[in-house]
Order: C-alpha cells, then structure tokens, then sequence
C-alpha cells in the first residue's frame, strides 16, 4: 500500500500568501507532506499560474490579498478552471464563500491554523 507522501507527490498545490514567513512556512509543511508547491505573493502572480498550462489540483488562498481579495482570485480562476478545489486561509471567522456558479469544493480554516487541521483539510479536498 503506497504511503501519503507518494500519493500527493502527483498533487500540485498553488499557494497565494502575501505574508512571507506564513508562505514560507506553509510551503515547508505541505512540502514534507509531498506536496508540490507553487507559490505566488499576489493575485495577479496567482492568475498567471492559474491561466497558464500548470497542472493544478488545489488553490490555497489567503482571504486578504492586497490589490485582488482571495474571493476575486477564486472568481478569476474558476473562469478558466471551474473545477479547481479552493482552500481560504483566513484571519477572520471561517465564511461560506461558495458562488454557486462553481462546482468546486471550497473550504476555509481559520489562522493561525495547526499543523494537523492544515494536512487533514487539505487531503480531505484533494481526495
């Protein structure tokens, strides 16, 4: 039976933090779980990505994005990948951001998120 990391070394996670030391942070933890990770500071780095031919499973966005909110990020993408599962991180109260033209799952956790909720939530999306 193959363990987690081999599985989710074929899933590619695009994370949008603008918050250095969080992405960095977050990058290293989804890395040692297997995970492939683009990272983009914004949300017009995030879109180049998201429109480009990168192979994406997962978009993990911060809510509070300067210039482009995560909700505008997720509207953009969905134009071009409607499909793509979106995860928030939030500093505020977990909201129901679904638009109800997208047939992706959506979910947010709240931060500062632990280490366990961060890998459960994010396997629960991606299976």
């Amino acid at each position: 039976m193959p363990d987690s990391h081999s599985q989710n070394a074929h899933k590619t996670i695009l994370l949008v933090e603008d918050d250095e030391v969080v992405r960095m942070l977050t990058v290293e933890v989804l890395e040692e779980l297997g995970y492939n990770v683009l990272e983009a500071e914004n949300g017009p780095d995030a879109l180049a990505i998201i429109q480009s031919e990168q192979p994406l499973d997962l978009l993990m966005s911060d809510i509070g994005l300067p210039g482009m909110s995560g909700q505008q990020l997720m509207a953009a993408a969905h134009q071009s990948r409607p499909n793509l599962p979106v995860l928030f991180a939030s500093g505020y109260a977990a909201q129901d951001y679904q638009t109800g033209v997208s047939q992706a799952k959506i979910a947010t956790i709240t931060k500062p998120f632990s280490l366990d909720l961060l890998r459960t939530t994010v396997a629960g999306m991606l299976a």
